[in-house]
């Protein structure tokens, strides 16, 4: 199913970051660019590396020059992610667009590579709860309480991929179908953000 294909993708990008665990390392992807692997693993790579920007920058003691470049980071990274959120629908637009649309077919609330963005997140939660529920260091009652939010999380990867796949499924055999619309932030863009047209 491709959930549990996304997912170990997700998985082996989370692992190979913690190698060196450091948001400044340099980046190689391991799969040719023509394959929707290469696009999965940089979005969770993007993924994985924002939720150490945002442990950094929630340090009471950071610099605040510190602070202010590394928030331009993390809203840099926020466009990255939403760029391969789009470019991993282009992929499912194309594979699935001489499908036969029935009579009747509904669209999704959101669509597949929205879906697999929060499964992206849920594996990097999985992770790093994973990773508290086996702390040494840690209290018991930590570790309890880690396990269980643990537990939760898989339901919700067990959740989430059947609904990802039950979506694919359903998109396949024309019963929704994709309609996809760019996220168009405005924050960023100088004609539109006031601030931003301001200093022109």
């Amino acid at each position: 199913m491709f959930s549990e294909f996304a997912f170990k993708i997700f998985e082996e990008s989370i692992v190979r970051f913690h190698v060196l665990d450091d948001v400044y390392q340099s980046f190689t992807n391991p799969y040719d660019k023509n394959e929707i692997a290469h696009l999965l693993f940089r979005k969770n790579w993007i993924d994985t590396v924002q939720w150490h920007y945002e442990d950094i920058i929630r340090d009471p003691n950071i610099d605040a020059e510190a602070a202010l470049t590394l928030k331009r980071k993390i809203d840099a990274s926020n466009q990255d992610r939403t760029d391969l959120v789009e470019y991993i629908d282009s992929y499912f637009l194309n594979k699935y667009q001489s499908v036969e649309i029935l009579e009747g077919a509904t669209i999704n609330t959101e669509s597949p590579a929205w879906a697999i963005d929060r499964l992206s997140i849920l594996a990097l939660k999985i992770y790093h709860m994973r990773e508290e529920a086996s702390r040494k260091d840690a209290t018991s009652i930590h570790i309890e309480k880690c396990q269980q939010k643990l537990n939760v999380l898989l339901e919700q990867k067990s959740d989430l991929t059947n609904a990802i796949d039950q979506l694919l499924a359903d998109i396949e055999s024309g019963k929704k179908y994709m309609k996809v619309y760019k996220q168009m932030k405005m924050y960023n863009d100088e004609e539109l953000n006031p601030v931003l047209r301001g200093l022109k």
